[in-house]
């Protein structure tokens, strides 16, 4: 007898145009960290803390970050309310950064209700790299993961400097009163809000959203469309189970066994303790820490450095050090999206780790130059060496997804994963905040900044010596995967083959 399991939809241009739209909106609000570092010099310059007042705060931010990635993560995989979920949380983060901006009282008067109130958002942002990255994937599957994941972070960095502009601006006119920047914020979310609504029941698979093995290959053909234009690929007779049901209830079986009774053939999810035994993962979760811990805290000391003595300028330079940087990470995405499923992960993202010690090399000794009496000129070329974030940063924000994909292709627990290894960056970035400014105040820039850069060797010498090639680990598992461009559902042997043409991002 053979089993009819309900068919995996296989999503229109229409949903991948949508997600490219939400990811353009998200520049803001995705995890918090832009309009965090432009909160940084808001409370600094015009609020008069002190560097130890903020990094106490934004501390305290990313420690909530981190302790509830895993779990958003956890639960992600097993909801079917991701949209929602997305959408709570941009909301939820959006209200707290207006509390911040309209409370924050001058020298840090009121600090323990601001800090408590990071301590919130930073909970909420939690659930949105989950949200989004498990949604991507459901709606195009593994094998459309590199270019999709590639084309969101363009817009999510396009959206970014848009907005960061705007809000630069609205800085420039209203010195010192510079509150008024974070009307962007609710402008952002309205627009995820309202391309969320755009994403249709059917369009998530959430077998494939959850990375879930398959226990046998399938052979499609597609033969129908629903009444939205969505065409769907029934499975073929020759396969007895094609996909499994998710039970919408998380199970909390951690051993070694995977998830509880399963039909037979069906597939099944590997439990957590399973996850936590992979190398791979490790070494990847402790490299995302020390590119955090390394990195984090290097743009908002750009971003003082250059707002402290400066006035209005300084709070538009600040701006500037976001958008330029925001820029460049548009073409490091694209570049990732093209190459690195041809060449594979291991070489791009070498280049995005090595971007960091060269940039706080650079830092050091410009502001040896500075602290040496040259011209009012270095402040333009600290800004330049944004391009070097731009390129680090772009690079990690969209390679680290794709490894994460990689390394967690079959098992069951795609969010999982992505919540662990955005925690160990959480928790990363946090200490680097506090360090950071901590090191500023007690020692100087300078020092920070070559402190910091002894510290980017650190995961340089780890993905080198230590993380193989992910890309073709994950040719040995059986995945749900939908196809990116001719929206035929593929046969799981091809889920490792990139697929490298483009689309228009709108």
């Amino acid at each position: 007898m053979i089993d009819s399991p309900t068919a995996p939809p296989v999503k229109a241009e229409r949903a991948k145009k949508t997600l490219s739209r939400i990811a353009l909106f998200l520049g803001e609000v995705r995890d918090g960290l832009t309009m965090i570092n432009m909160q940084n010099a808001f409370l600094i310059s015009s609020k008069y803390y002190s560097e130890r007042q903020a990094g106490i705060m934004f501390f305290v931010f990313g420690l909530s970050q981190f302790l509830f990635q895993a779990p958003a993560g956890y639960l992600l995989d097993y909801s079917n309310n991701k949209v929602a979920l997305l959408g709570f949380a941009s909301v939820g983060t959006t209200l707290l950064t207006l509390i911040t901006a309209t409370f924050a009282q001058e020298y840090g008067a009121n600090i323990v209700f601001m800090v408590l109130v990071k301590f919130v958002q930073g909970a909420i942002t939690a659930i949105i790299p989950p949200a989004l990255n498990s949604i991507t994937q459901g709606i195009v599957g593994n094998v459309g993961m590199t270019s999709q994941v590639a084309q969101n972070e363009m817009m999510n960095h396009l959206g970014t400097a848009i907005i960061v502009l705007t809000g630069s601006l609205l800085a420039f006119a209203l010195y010192p009163d510079i509150g008024l920047l974070f009307i962007v914020s609710p402008i952002a979310c309205a627009g995820v809000i309202y391309y969320l609504s755009q994403i249709r029941d059917g369009d998530i698979d959430h077998n494939a959203a959850r990375g879930l093995v398959m226990s046998s290959k399938t052979t499609t053909k597609p033969e129908s469309f629903d009444e939205n234009g969505t065409q769907y690929s029934p499975p073929s007779i020759d396969s007895p189970q094609s996909t499994k049901s998710l039970d919408e209830t998380p199970s909390f079986v951690f051993g070694n066994s995977t998830e509880g009774a399963q039909p037979s053939g069906a597939g099944k999810a590997e439990t957590p303790l399973q996850i936590l035994q992979d190398p791979k993962l490790l070494v990847f979760v402790v490299i995302c820490f020390f590119f955090h811990l390394s990195n984090g805290t290097v743009l908002p000391l750009v971003m003082q450095t250059l707002a402290i003595e400066n006035g209005s300028t300084g709070i538009l330079m600040s701006g500037l050090c976001i958008i330029i940087a925001q820029a460049c990470m548009v073409m490091s995405a694209k570049i990732c999206g093209e190459y690195s499923g041809l060449y594979g992960r291991k070489g791009i993202f070498l280049v995005g780790l090595l971007s960091v010690p060269i940039r706080c090399a650079i830092l050091t000794g410009l502001l040896h130059l500075k602290e040496a009496g040259v011209g009012g000129a270095i402040d333009i070329v600290i800004l330049s060496t944004q391009v070097l974030d731009g390129v680090g940063a772009g690079i990690f924000g969209t390679m680290y997804v794709l490894v994460t994909s990689d390394i967690s292709g079959g098992t069951g627990r795609f969010s999982l994963t992505l919540g662990l290894t955005t925690a160990a960056m959480s928790i990363g970035g946090t200490v680097s905040g506090f360090l950071g400014q901590e090191l500023a105040q007690d020692i100087g820039y300078r020092q920070a900044f070559m402190i910091l850069g002894a510290l980017a060797c650190i995961p340089v010498a780890l993905y080198f010596f230590f993380m193989p090639e992910t890309l073709s680990s994950v040719g040995d598992t059986q995945m749900s995967t939908i196809a990116e461009d001719d929206g035929v559902e593929k046969d799981s042997d091809q889920h490792n083959v990139s697929v490298t043409s483009y689309k228009e991002i709108v």
